[in-house]
C-alpha cells in the first residue's frame, strides 16, 4: 500500500478518487457559473471559488469525501455584501468584498483552532430549517428577473419591487429557455445522469438551443470569461471599512461553518465514517482565505456535489482536489466557450437549487408539529428573507434556548422531592410513607419541610422552587438533602444560596445534609456554609432529624 504521510491521505483509492473528482467537477461547473453570475462578481468568481475552496478544504479539511465550493446560501449572502459595499465604495467595493471573504476564512481557521466545530451543529433544527428555507426563497425570487429576460437584482427588496414591471415585459425566448433548463433539472433520466448530470445537461442543451434556434442577441448571455490563472488581489483592511468588513466576514464564516458541517453529517451518514469538525473548519477557512485573495466566491461543503462524489466512488480528499484541478484545466483552456451560455439557462438551474434548499419535509409536517416549533421555524424564515441571516439565527437560537430551559426546568423540578410529612398521598409508595424520615416529619406536623435534590439544577429552577414552597406556610425548619445531587455546579449553588438566605431572613432554620466535596467548595465560595455554620451542616439525615427533634422540642 502506498500512502501519503501528509494529512493522512492515501493514494490506494486514487483511481476511484479520480472518477469521483471528475464527476463532481462536471456537476460543479454549471453551478459555479450560475453562482458567480448571481453574486454580481461574474461567472469567473464562481469558478475560482470552486477551485480554491474545493482544493484546500479537500486537502486540509476533516471530511474526506466532501466537495466544497460556492453554495446557494453563501452566494445569497455574498451578493448582499457586494451590493452594499459597491454602493458605498464604487471603485473598491468589489475588492473590499473579497477582503471580507479572506477575513471570513481567517475566522473559520480560528474557530477550528479553538475547537468550536462541534457547537455549530448544535443549532436547533427548526432554526436551521427556517434559515435554509429562507435562503431558498431568496434564491427563487432573485432568479425571477433573469428567467423573464431582465437583468437580475442582487437585492431582494429591489427584485420584489421590479416584479410587476418584469411581468408586464416578459421575454418569451428567455422564459422558454429558463423553463427548459428547469424541466431538464427535474426530468433528466437517472440512467443518463451517470454520464451527464442534470445541471450540465441543462447548460449544454439550453446553450445549444439558444445558438441554433434563436437569432443572435435575442437573449442575454454570460459574455467573455477571463481564461487563465487569476491574479492575486491583496485584501483591504482599513479602519474606515473594518466595521462593515468584520460583520460581513462573521456572517460568511458562521454560515459557511454551519453549511459545511451539516454537509459533513450527510457524508457521515452515507459513508458510515466520522468527520473531524475542527479540522473541517480549518480546511474551509484556508480555502476561503485563498479564494478571497484570488477573487473567488466564498464556499462551503456542497451537499449535492458531495453525494455525487461519494456515489461516483470518491474515497479521500484527493477526489475534492481532482475536482478543483479539473475546473482549473477548464478555466485555462475552455473559458471562452462558456461566454455563449444564456443567463436564463443559469437562472433555471438556480431555481432548482433554491427549490431544493427549501425544507419541504418540514412544511409537510407543520400540522403535526408543536406550535412553538412551527412558529420558531416560520419566524426564522421570515427574518432570513426580510432582515438578515445572522439576526434570524441569533434570535432563533435565543428563543429556542428559552424553550429548552423551560422544558429542562420542568423536568428538573420533577426530580425535586418536597414534603412536610403531612402531604403524603396515594401517589407515594407505601415504602415512602412508612420510611423513618417520613414518620419523623409527620410527627412535627408541618413544622419541618424536607427538600431532596437529585441531579443538576439549572438557574431556571429557582423560581419554580419558590412557587412550590408557597404550599407550605407553617414550617419553621427546612432540611435540604443533597445526598442524591451528584452535580452541584455554580448555578445550583447560587440557587441554594439565594434560597437559604431567604429562609434565614424569614426567621427560619435551614439544615444541609449530604454535602459533597465539590458542592462544599462551590457553596463556600458564595459564603453559604459560613452563613449556616457547622452546626447546621450534617452528613446524614439521621443526624439532621435528631437535631430537628431537639430544636423543636420533640421527644425522641
Amino acid at each position: 500500500m502506498h500512502t501519503s504521510s501528509f494529512n493522512s491521505l492515501t493514494t490506494r483509492h486514487l483511481h476511484m478518487d479520480f472518477m469521483g473528482g471528475i464527476t463532481a467537477a462536471v456537476v460543479a461547473l454549471p453551478l459555479a457559473l450560475a453562482f458567480g453570475v448571481a453574486s454580481g462578481a461574474g461567472p469567473a468568481a464562481g469558478i475560482y471559488g470552486a477551485i480554491f475552496v474545493g482544493f484546500f478544504a479537500a486537502i486540509f479539511g476533516g471530511t474526506p469525501h466532501q466537495i466544497s465550493g460556492p453554495t446557494g446560501p453563501m452566494t445569497v449572502v455574498m451578493a448582499g455584501v457586494f451590493t452594499s459595499l459597491q454602493a458605498k465604495y464604487p471603485e473598491t467595493g468589489l475588492v473590499i468584498g473579497f477582503s471580507a471573504v479572506v477575513l471570513a476564512g481567517m475566522i473559520q481557521i480560528a474557530l477550528g483552532l479553538l475547537r468550536l466545530g462541534k457547537y455549530f451543529i448544535l443549532v436547533p433544527y427548526p432554526v436551521i430549517s427556517g434559515f435554509m428555507s429562507g435562503i431558498g426563497v431568496i434564491i427563487i425570487i432573485l432568479q425571477i428577473g433573469p428567467v423573464l429576460g431582465h437583468a437580475g437584482m442582487p437585492s431582494l427588496t429591489d427584485a420584489l419591487a421590479m416584479v410587476p414591471s418584469w411581468l408586464q415585459n416578459i421575454s418569451t425566448p428567455s422564459l422558454m429557455l429558463g423553463l427548459l433548463s428547469l424541466a431538464i433539472m427535474y426530468l433528466w433520466p437517472s440512467r443518463l445522469a451517470v454520464w451527464c448530470p442534470p445541471p450540465l445537461a441543462a447548460l449544454l442543451i439550453g446553450s445549444v438551443a439558444a445558438l441554433t434556434l434563436l437569432p443572435e442577441n435575442t437573449v442575454a448571455v454570460i459574455g467573455d470569461i477571463p481564461s487563465g490563472f487569476p491574479s492575486p488581489h491583496w485584501p483591504i483592511f482599513t479602519m474606515d471599512v473594518i466595521g462593515e468588513l468584520f460583520y460581513a466576514a462573521l456572517l460568511l464564516a458562521v454560515l459557511g461553518a454551519i453549511d459545511s458541517l451539516l454537509t459533513s453529517l450527510v457524508s457521515d451518514n452515507l459513508t458510515k465514517e466520522q468527520h473531524d469538525s475542527d479540522k473541517e473548519l480549518i480546511g474551509q477557512g484556508l480555502g476561503n482565505t485563498v479564494a478571497g485573495i484570488f477573487g473567488g466566491l466564498p464556499g462551503a461543503g456542497a451537499t449535492m456535489r458531495t453525494v455525487v462524489n461519494i456515489r461516483a466512488g470518491g474515497k479521500t480528499g484527493y477526489s475534492g482536489a481532482i475536482h478543483s484541478l479539473t475546473l482549473l484545466a477548464i478555466m485555462l483552456g475552455a473559458g471562452q466557450f462558456a461566454a455563449h451560455v444564456p443567463l436564463a439557462v443559469l437562472a433555471g438551474i438556480l431555481l432548482r437549487v433554491g427549490i431544493n434548499i427549501i425544507d419541504w419535509p418540514m412544511f409537510m409536517r407543520l400540522t403535526k408539529l408543536p406550535a412553538n416549533t412551527v412558529v420558531l421555524m416560520i419566524m426564522v424564515l421570515v427574518m432570513t428573507v426580510f432582515v438578515d441571516l445572522i439576526t434570524a439565527v441569533l434570535v432563533g437560537v435565543f428563543i429556542s434556548n428559552l424553550i429548552t430551559i423551560e422544558r429542562l426546568t420542568s423536568i428538573q423540578l420533577d426530580h425535586v422531592y418536597l414534603t412536610d410529612g403531612t402531604d403524603a398521598d396515594d401517589t407515594d409508595s407505601e415504602e415512602v410513607q412508612d420510611s423513618p424520615e417520613q414518620q419523623r416529619l409527620s410527627a412535627h406536623q408541618g413544622a419541618v419541610v424536607l427538600m431532596k435534590l437529585v441531579g443538576p439544577l439549572s438557574f431556571g429552577v429557582g423560581r419554580g422552587l419558590r412557587q412550590c414552597l408557597r404550599n407550605y406556610v407553617s414550617y419553621r425548619l427546612m432540611v435540604i438533602d443533597l445526598t442524591g445531587a451528584h452535580l452541584v455546579g455554580t448555578s445550583t449553588a447560587m440557587i441554594l444560596d439565594e434560597l437559604i438566605r431567604t429562609e434565614i431572613s424569614n426567621a427560619r432554620e435551614v439544615y444541609l445534609v449530604g454535602v459533597s466535596e465539590k458542592a462544599a467548595a462551590n457553596l463556600s465560595r458564595l459564603g453559604t456554609l459560613e452563613c449556616l455554620g457547622d452546626e447546621r451542616v450534617f452528613s446524614s439525615m439521621v443526624e439532621a432529624m435528631e437535631s430537628a427533634d431537639q430544636m423543636l422540642k420533640l421527644p425522641s
